[in-house]
């Protein structure tokens, strides 16, 4: 049985993340941000599923968690917690706060988390980091606006990147991966997937990374992404 952490996983992505993975008989570990949701506590019923709150941007209670955690071995860790942030990131109405506010979240939480835990991922066979991320960062994608969402998510892809490098020797698969545009919260009703859609096609891909695809940044449906 693989172990699977998830961050962020009361809704949307994270959510549906632990649903598939309970359901392919994975022990999962959720956690979320304030309360937990109903939908996720209803997931208890359904396989063996642990959740802890987790405030990702606090350096103190991520080390809380992996200390609560030290002794479990972790497969597969997904690092899913993420803001799109306000209306305020145009050429002309850009706040600087908030561009802050939202680097901390998706890129620097990511890294803390990933460091945090990797004393458990070497515990095991095929030890595997993905983060949620977007096309919205890739050089390749090409758009205006969204500053501070885009500027977060590139420079997440290139933490990943770098992250992979010094991983990669020690067996480990780490991954940024584009959902595609998904109908949540953030993607909106307009978007071309829904979450089950998404992540059916990331569980599968996840299930089949090993170290020889260590660094690539990857669609939802398993296609490479160009950076």
């Amino acid at each position: 049985m693989e172990t699977v952490l998830i961050t962020g996983a009361s809704r949307g992505i994270g959510l549906e993340l632990s649903r598939q993975f309970l359901h392919l008989g994975s022990r999962v570990i959720a956690t979320y941000r304030g309360q937990a949701s109903a939908a996720l506590e209803a997931l208890k019923a359904t396989g063996e599923l642990s959740l802890y709150p987790l405030e990702v941007t606090d350096p103190e209670a991520i080390a809380s968690l992996q200390e609560q955690l030290k002794a479990t071995r972790l497969d597969i860790l997904i690092n899913n917690a993420g803001i799109k942030g306000d209306e305020h990131q145009n050429l002309d109405d850009s706040d600087p706060q908030q561009w802050l506010k939202v680097f901390e979240v998706n890129t620097i939480s990511p890294f803390l988390v990933s460091r945090a835990f990797i004393p458990n991922l070497k515990q095991s066979a095929n030890p595997r980091i993905i983060t949620v991320s977007s096309q919205m960062g890739a050089l390749s994608h090409t758009g205006t606006g969204m500053y501070a969402y885009r500027s977060s998510k590139a420079a997440t892809n290139k933490v990943m990147h770098t992250l992979s490098q010094e991983l990669g020797p020690l067996g480990f698969c780490v991954n940024p991966i584009h959902p595609g545009w998904v109908k949540t919260d953030m993607g909106g009703d307009n978007a071309e997937l829904t979450v089950e859609q998404s992540v059916t096609g990331i569980v599968k891909l996840i299930q089949g990374l090993t170290s020889e695809r260590n660094g690539t940044f990857y669609n939802w449906d398993g296609s490479v992404h160009q950076w």
